[in-house]
């Protein structure tokens, strides 16, 4: 089972979601990608996912065009509010899928309200992938 997940700039929300959906089945492929991808990833998210237990440190920020030759079994985009663009992924897949979350790296507030915000976006990406896990994906495998 092949899983793409998408953002905008896959620094942040889709390398949170990658990490945890990895975690929960090495059964699974699992992979992040954007459409202005940067090359980096957002040191908050690295820490807020080091918190929970899941280092994606290692991760890179990819672009979506290193993906649209392969196959995929599902495409999950995780652009939050309307003023954001989910990217179009026009490649081959099954399902398409969008699971939106707010983008931490927008709040502004005190470094304390700043870091709250990472850990409740982190954790409703936890949630939301566990949910999709459970009722989408294992009964598959």
């Amino acid at each position: 089972m092949k899983i793409l997940i998408l953002c905008t700039g896959n620094s942040c929300r889709s390398q949170m979601a990658e990490g945890f959906l990895q975690s929960l089945d090495n059964r699974i492929t699992v992979r992040s990608a954007g459409t202005n991808a940067t090359g980096k990833l957002n040191p908050k998210a690295v820490e807020v996912m080091k918190e929970a237990g899941i280092d994606i440190s290692h991760h890179t920020s990819k672009n979506v065009d290193l993906f649209l030759n392969e196959a995929w079994d599902y495409v999950i985009t995780v652009c939050g509010g309307a003023k954001e663009t989910c990217p179009m992924f026009t490649g081959r897949v099954n399902h398409r899928v969008h699971i939106g979350f707010e983008d931490p790296s927008e709040v502004v507030g005190t470094p304390e309200f700043i870091d709250s915000e990472y850990r409740r976006i982190r954790d409703e990406i936890k949630t939301a992938f566990q949910k999709f896990y459970d009722e989408e994906i294992k009964p598959q495998l």
